[in-house]
């Protein structure tokens, strides 16, 4: 099982860096995170649709990742899982405002990323770089994301870090 962590800003093009990864697997099996809840992210999820290959197998999970990930790897196992985005995701979660259910989502997806043994690619927003959130809920955001891709580069083969649309390795996979 290989994994790789493609963190970068927004428009970045980390996205499309793991989606032509994916392309050279012959089955693909898209999880997004996204919500359209107002036209401005129904404009963004269509652009990310229309750039994506329509043979691709496309499941939504803004919520239910880690059972997502496990259901992909038991229906598919000769699949590659393409997951974008990572932060949506934690946004989705913190906005329920359920601590409980927070930790319960993340421990499930931090196992099923452990366990799981069929390649998985995963993109996020750095969100670190920037001011200091104004809310709670934002600095909260801040915070939770930066502790998830520390523990997720941990556990990854490899983490790139995209800028302008060029990668640059922040942990070489040993394989490449």
């Amino acid at each position: 099982m290989h994994t790789c962590l493609y963190l970068g800003g927004a428009r970045s093009g980390k996205s499309r860096l793991a989606q032509t990864r994916a392309e050279g697997y012959a089955d693909v099996t898209l999880l997004v995170t996204a919500q359209a809840l107002d036209a401005e992210m129904a404009q963004r999820i269509a652009h990310h649709q229309a750039q994506r290959p329509e043979h691709w197998r496309v499941l939504e999970a803004p919520i239910q990742l880690g059972d997502a990930l496990l259901s992909c790897q038991a229906e598919r196992p000769q699949s590659v899982i393409l997951l974008d985005c990572l932060t949506l995701w934690l946004s989705n979660l913190l906005c329920l405002e359920d601590d409980e259910r927070y930790q319960l989502e993340r421990t499930k997806f931090m196992y099923a990323v452990t366990n799981l043994r069929t390649p998985l690619l995963l993109v996020s927003n750095e969100v670190g770089l920037g001011l200091i959130a104004p809310t709670p809920l934002g600095r909260r955001f801040v915070d939770e994301a930066g502790r998830l891709h520390q523990e997720l580069a941990g556990l990854c083969d490899e983490v790139i870090w995209v800028a302008a649309g060029l990668p640059l390795w922040l942990k070489p996979c040993s394989a490449r």
